[in-house]
């Protein structure tokens, strides 16, 4: 069976009596009920997710994927697209912002080449799952073929179940691509019908000449492609990057497999919304880290169904904000697993008013 529909056909919502259990559980630690807000919440839906038992988070894994766009020739961005490898070398030797956050919170961090135009000489952490150097320009053609599309989510699925079967807990979206936001912004307008204008934002801090032709590449590439917002892949195949379709496959593999998948920013979050057009009850497994300043990652995680649990004025990408998630996903499970409840504590329940 081809991965797609296997993945597919696997990914059910979960059981609400597993979270209404879940919540009996929670009431009956000794606080006031809902008195820690959204960490029982959260505690909450990491038993959903895990389909009950205790939730754990002792090994979650980072998937930092980059990919090139050929739209920056549209001028769309403030860096040359040469950065995209210079920004995979850095990740490599553990000197960017993820790889600071993922040591801090005791996350592996998998960097891998989906698809950067610059040749990646082969080294040590480098995983090449390259599908070609570089996306098309979605404001004049089609940013891949179909087939492409789907190597990319096959790729990213790939190395995700290889995380799960190594023991992974929890599964962080990330990447690095110059202009990718532009895709993700193609993207998001395809899937959500907002405006072009909002949801497309100032990504690497462009002025307002840069920002009005990136509005006008985005509402070319809608024109030009047409891309069909209830087809996923087509709308991959279209406007989006090999990036953005690697962490696709990883959010469909989380979900099949009942593992939580934390969305970054915008472009992370653009990679969900792919998922969720293949198969719709992924989304009852995406956790959202927090809410990016680039103004279509509201309209994405809205459609999603998502409330992000951080807001820092963040719009690095790279996974940071996932890293960051994972200091609450394990607070919540271990106050879940290790707080006493009022029986076991010998305190006393409120009495009735």
């Amino acid at each position: 069976m081809p991965t797609l529909s296997r993945l597919r056909d696997a990914i059910v919502p979960p059981a609400a009596e597993t979270g209404a259990a879940a919540q009996r559980h929670l009431d009956q630690l000794t606080k006031p009920p809902g008195s820690l807000g959204r960490l029982e919440e959260l505690a909450r839906r990491l038993v959903e997710v895990r389909g009950g038992g205790a939730p754990a988070v002792e090994r979650p894994v980072i998937f930092t994927f980059a990919g090139d766009h050929g739209v920056v020739a549209e001028g769309v961005s403030a860096y040359p697209p040469v950065v995209t490898a210079q920004m995979v070398e850095n990740f490599l030797r553990g000197g960017a912002a993820v790889n600071v956050l993922a040591r801090q919170a005791g996350a592996r961090v998998v960097v891998a080449d989906l698809g950067v135009a610059t040749p990646l000489p082969a080294r040590p952490g480098l995983v090449s799952r390259r599908v070609a150097p570089g996306t098309g320009n979605i404001a004049r053609g089609p940013a891949m073929t179909r087939e492409q599309a789907l190597a990319a989510i096959e790729a990213g699925a790939a190395l995700a179940e290889a995380a799960i079967e190594d023991g992974a807990d929890l599964l962080g979206l990330g990447e690095m691509g110059i202009g990718n936001t532009t895709a993700a912004s193609a993207v998001t307008a395809a899937i959500t019908r907002a405006p072009v204008e909002a949801v497309t934002g100032r990504g690497t801090g462009i002025d307002d000449a840069a920002w009005s032709r990136k509005v006008d590449a985005v509402r070319r590439a809608l024109e030009v492609n047409r891309p069909d917002p209830a087809d996923g892949v087509d709308v991959l195949a279209r406007v989006g990057g090999f990036e953005i379709g690697g962490l696709a496959g990883v959010a469909l593999a989380g979900a099949a497999r009942r593992v939580p998948v934390v969305l970054d920013g915008f472009v992370a979050t653009a990679g969900a919304l792919i998922a969720a057009a293949v198969a719709p009850d992924a989304r009852h497994y995406f956790f959202a880290s927090h809410r990016s300043v680039e103004p279509g990652h509201a309209a994405a995680l809205a459609h999603l169904g998502l409330e992000p649990h951080l807001d820092l004025g963040m719009r690095l990408g790279e996974g940071t904000g996932a890293a960051l998630f994972i200091h609450l996903a394990r607070a919540a499970a271990l106050i879940y697993t290790e707080m006493a409840t009022f029986k076991s504590a010998g305190v006393d329940e409120r009495g009735e008013a």
